[in-house]
């Protein structure tokens, strides 16, 4: 076969080709460096965000705002209503400041989460509604029932510092629709939606439980004139609630257990004093 022929007459050479350029395709070139790695999936944040020394400051402003806001009602009261006793309106005083000091701890505890944390607030707590609510609500009423049978083998004092927000049907009304409402919502976030997950966390479930029901059987012993036996049973009112946060995963869950418990009770109470009016005919405790 003839060779191809230049301009000037002698024979064209064919450069060699690398066999292997023919079958690969086009390498890219880099540009600025060598070849740009993925982008890594940022880490998820850690459950709770927060720590035990936000909890311990969440107590201490719980702590300090139920007092001086008492105190601001009363004066309140005491200007709104200048000849009425603050003894006889005592129970309205206390219900009407822990409210409010439950509002301004809320406050705190949404900017502490999502300000500094930045976890949007009903996400980081784990208030997610469970399938079964209602059942969660029966739950707590069947854990009132128990828990008054076990009543009857220990010790119940006759009467205790909590039966005067039960001393006229006004005071027991309001006090019923705050302990199913708002009372029970704030124990429910401080320690099943604040502290269960931090002891959880550092000392596991069995210790997140025991020490979560013991500082909140402990919170009750006041109202309760210190009576060892009604504080165990709060204990172990506490331990169930725990146990069903554990479980569900769900602040809601437990608030509903802790709402059937309290309406039960509240209800029953209801019944046996004929409209909270004649409370002689209950044994509160």
């Amino acid at each position: 076969m003839a060779q191809p022929q230049s301009v000037s007459g002698a024979p064209e050479s064919v450069p060699e080709q690398n066999p292997s350029s023919l079958d690969s395709p086009p390498q890219p070139y880099a540009v600025g460096g060598p070849e740009t790695q993925p982008p890594i999936a940022p880490s998820a944040p850690r459950d709770p965000v927060w720590n035990g020394w936000d909890v311990l400051l969440i107590a201490a402003l719980t702590l300090l705002t139920i007092p001086i806001l008492s105190i601001f009602v009363a004066l309140g009261a005491r200007l709104i209503w200048p000849h009425a006793s603050l003894t006889a309106i005592a129970p309205e005083i206390v219900i009407t400041a822990q409210f409010l000091a439950y509002a301004v701890v809320v406050l705190f505890i949404v900017m502490l989460v999502e300000g500094k944390y930045h976890v949007r607030f009903w996400q980081a707590i784990h208030w997610n509604w469970p399938r079964w609510g209602g059942a969660m609500f029966g739950l707590g009423v069947v854990l009132l029932l128990s828990i008054n049978l076990l009543a009857r083998f220990l010790p119940m004092p006759k009467s205790t510092p909590f039966d005067q927000f039960f001393a006229s049907p006004r005071d027991a009304y309001l006090m019923s629709i705050f302990a199913v409402t708002f009372g029970p919502f704030m124990e429910e976030l401080f320690f099943r939606g604040l502290l269960y997950p931090v002891l959880e966390r550092r000392l596991g479930v069995l210790w997140g439980v025991l020490l979560t029901a013991a500082p909140f059987a402990m919170m009750h012993m006041f109202q309760y004139g210190y009576a060892w036996g009604v504080v165990l049973l709060i204990f172990v009112m506490g331990i169930v609630v725990t146990i069903v946060r554990a479980k569900t995963g769900s602040v809601a869950a437990s608030f509903l257990v802790h709402v059937g418990y309290n309406a039960t009770e509240m209800f029953a109470l209801l019944l046996a004093t004929d409209g909270f009016r004649h409370m002689e005919k209950a044994a509160l405790g």
